[in-house]
């Protein structure tokens, strides 16, 4: 696959997860996929673990949003930089009921594509923020 194409599927994976259609992870998402940055222990893995990740962070930042910043591929790999956005105003997190606080942070994640699909994963994103942010941790200083 060329490199515009492997850009794609991220872009079409980043519109199904943005429009919480997660029945669309499947055209982009092997089901063997394999991340290394799962956010739940108890996620199952693969495609399933993806949709289960989605569905728990929905559940917490019921209009999460997830900006793409930038794209750039070589070979099987596209990094994205990304912007990520909510308000706690879900479920609770770590026992702690929402606050109603909105949190916004930046990060990284890589994919690596085969076959026309995601198979591998990793990402990096400021989680310290995102608690500082919405009442869960305080700030520095």
């Amino acid at each position: 696959m060329s490199i515009e194409e492997n850009k794609a599927i991220v872009r079409r994976y980043q519109a199904a997860y943005d429009n919480n259609n997660l029945d669309d992870l499947d055209a982009v998402i092997a089901v063997e996929m394999i991340s290394h940055a799962a956010a739940y222990d108890d996620a199952p893995t693969g495609l399933e673990g993806a949709k289960f990740g989605h569905r728990q962070n929905l559940s917490i930042f019921p209009e999460f949003r997830q900006t793409i910043d930038l794209l750039i591929a070589e070979g099987d790999k596209v990094v994205m930089r990304f912007t990520a956005s909510g308000t706690f105003t879900g479920e609770p997190l770590m026992g702690v009921p929402p606050t109603g606080r909105r949190f916004e942070i930046t990060g990284i994640s890589i994919y690596r594509i085969a076959g026309g699909k995601i198979v591998e994963h990793w990402a990096i994103e400021d989680e310290i923020g995102i608690m500082q942010q919405i009442g869960l941790m305080p700030a520095p200083g």
